[in-house]
Parts: structure tokens; C-alpha cells; sequence
């Protein structure tokens, strides 16, 4: 493996993926290409734009033409595919562009990457596709697919295609599915980010439901070690499963951040729970354990507390991200100022 493809690169794991792959390995290049939307960043990789084995091509992976010309210009070896429309309060105000980028813009990749015979195509998915879980229980890799949101949906739908190149073309591709990540650089339209900026400037911070939800955390760099280790002896064909064995419900997630950054629990405020909410998702990650021999090193909170410390400390980035589209699109679709929704 010499050239990489990453798209999405200039986003929230996809940047942390970068700067991990390139301070471990230096006998490999890295081609990131990103059309640059509300949630890519260039920022997320000033301290690697100058090194000699990264490049950056802005451009779309539904842009057919241009997804061969990288291939072909950079002899690209293997692929991992971060781009995505990705939240899901978006996906239900506007599933149009999750179909457009994650389900034929995955289709695109997967052509060009079988005309040009590609070593291994990594799938980077969501355990969001599994659906929602009961109080007990793991969704497993062989837990039947049942996503409940157009963004889930969307996900699946590519995880399918990605089935099929291998069945059908022997293409080697392997599907990563990973539950919610948290660490710097994340869009702060999420949780963690969301409620730091919030709290830290003594806004009501907005909790769905009754804040019950209950995700799987792992931090971003224990997530990019095991797309790494799946990269290089992930069996082609495969599925695996990524969490960092750390449920809590979503208000325990406020609270933790609330006690960080010693405020007032009346900050909460609990708000008309999401469309289509799943209650709780939990991964089995047994798998990647035994056969890969990968583990997450991050506990939650030490994680936390080293996210929390990160956004304290880069304030100018969070006030950027939130003056800019995110503002508008909150100003768009709930009324009012983004920073009080």
C-alpha cells in the first residue's frame, strides 16, 4: 500500500484519520479529496498541508470524471470512504443530498475503484444502520440491518452496494460500523461540541426527550486505529464492528460536561424530542477484538476530559464553525439565533 484515497478527509474523523496515518506511516502518500462542505475543514489539516506525502483535491466523489482522473493520476492503491452527509436532524429536513452523496456517490467510488483493481476498499459506515436496541443487547455483524432515519437509511443502502461489489466483482471491500465518536475537530452541531460551547458561554444547552438515549462512545483516535487495523488485515468481504464499550445516556453526557466545567444543571433544557429517535445503540465488538486484535485505549473519561480541554483551548476554531453555515442553517430551519435553539 503506497496511495491512499481518503474522501472526506477534511472532516471530523476523516482529518483525525489523516494526521494519525501520516505521524505513523512515511512510507505512504495520502490523496484527500473533499468537496469542502458546512463540515469540512481545512483547518482540521493546516499542521499537514505542507507535508510532502499529502495532497488535497477539492471535488466530489458524484463527480464520476474526477473520481477517475484521481485514480489515475495517483495510482491509487486503496480507499477509505469518509465522505457523507452525516447528521441526522439534517437527513430529516432534507434526505434528498444524503441519497445523492452517500448512496451514488458510494456507487461511483466502487466503480472506478474496481476499473483500476484497487487492494482494498474500506466502507466507513455506522451502527446507526442496525436500527434501535432494547434496554439489553449488542447489535452484532450479523444483526439484520433496520435503519430508522434517512440518514441511517442512506448509510445501509451504501453498506449493500458495497456487499454487492464484493459479491458480484470480487471487489475487496470491508465495511467498518462504528458507534458515536467524540474527540477535537468535530462539527459543533453534535452533542459533546455543541454542549461545550454552549455551556462554556452559559447558554441553555438543549437536550431531546427526556435525555434518556443511551449511545456507545468512542474516542476519534481509538477509532482510527482500528480503521488502520482493518485496513491493513481486515479480511475482504468482512464486517466490523467499532465502540469503545462506554454507554451513557445523553443527559449523563451533559451532566459529565456541566460538573467539567463546574456549572448549573439549569442550563439544561429539554426540548421536542427528534422524529424517529432510537432509544439506544450498543455494539458487540468482540470481533475486531479476536480476529484483528484491536481494543480501544481511551476511557471515557479520560477521552472527555481531554475533548473538553481541546475546545476550551481552541475557542477560535468553535467561533468560527458556529458563526458560519451553521448559524444559517439554524437561522433556516428553526427560527431565531442558532446559539439559543
Amino acid at each position: 500500500m503506497n496511495n491512499l484515497l481518503i474522501t472526506g478527509g477534511a472532516g471530523f474523523i476523516g482529518s483525525n484519520f489523516i494526521r494519525y496515518f501520516l505521524k505513523k506511516y512515511s512510507d505512504c502518500s495520502i490523496i484527500n479529496m473533499d468537496k469542502l462542505t458546512y463540515a469540512g475543514n481545512l483547518e482540521n489539516l493546516r499542521v499537514v498541508e505542507n507535508d510532502k506525502n499529502y495532497i488535497f483535491v477539492r471535488g466530489s466523489i458524484c463527480n464520476k470524471e474526477l473520481v477517475d482522473y484521481m485514480f489515475s493520476e495517483h495510482r491509487i492503491d486503496c480507499v477509505v470512504n469518509f465522505a457523507a452527509e452525516s447528521h441526522v436532524d439534517r437527513s430529516i429536513l432534507g434526505p434528498d443530498i444524503f441519497v445523492e452523496t452517500n448512496v451514488k456517490g458510494t456507487q461511483i467510488l466502487l466503480d472506478v475503484a474496481r476499473s483500476y483493481s484497487v487492494e482494498k476498499f474500506v466502507q466507513i459506515s455506522t451502527d446507526e444502520v442496525y436500527g434501535e436496541l432494547g434496554e439489553t443487547g449488542y447489535f452484532t455483524e450479523e444483526t439484520p440491518l433496520a435503519p430508522n432515519s434517512p440518514y441511517s437509511a442512506s448509510k445501509a443502502s451504501a453498506d449493500m452496494l458495497c456487499r454487492s461489489y464484493f459479491r458480484t466483482y470480487g471487489l475487496p471491500v470491508v465495511i467498518t460500523r462504528c458507534s458515536n465518536n467524540y474527540g477535537p475537530y468535530q462539527f459543533p452541531e453534535k452533542l459533546i461540541p455543541l454542549m461545550i460551547y454552549k455551556a462554556s458561554n452559559n447558554e441553555k444547552l438543549p437536550v431531546y426527550g427526556d435525555g434518556a438515549n443511551v449511545r456507545d462512545w468512542i474516542h476519534v483516535f481509538d477509532h482510527c486505529r482500528a480503521i488502520d487495523t482493518v485496513l491493513r488485515s481486515g479480511k475482504a468481504g468482512e464486517v466490523y464492528n467499532i465502540g469503545g464499550n462506554s454507554e451513557r445516556q445523553n443527559i449523563e453526557i451533559v451532566g459529565t460536561i456541566i460538573e467539567r466545567l463546574g456549572k448549573s444543571d439549569d442550563l439544561i433544557q429539554f426540548v421536542k424530542d427528534r422524529p424517529g429517535h432510537d432509544k439506544r445503540y450498543a455494539v458487540d465488538t468482540f470481533k475486531i477484538e479476536r480476529e484483528l486484535g484491536w481494543k480501544p485505549e481511551y476511557s471515557f473519561e479520560e477521552g472527555i476530559d481531554k475533548t473538553i480541554e481541546w475546545y476550551l483551548e481552541n475557542t477560535e476554531w468553535m467561533e468560527n464553525c458556529i458563526s458560519g453555515e451553521y448559524l444559517e442553517y439554524y437561522q433556516r430551519n428553526y427560527g431565531g439565533r442558532a446559539k439559543n435553539v
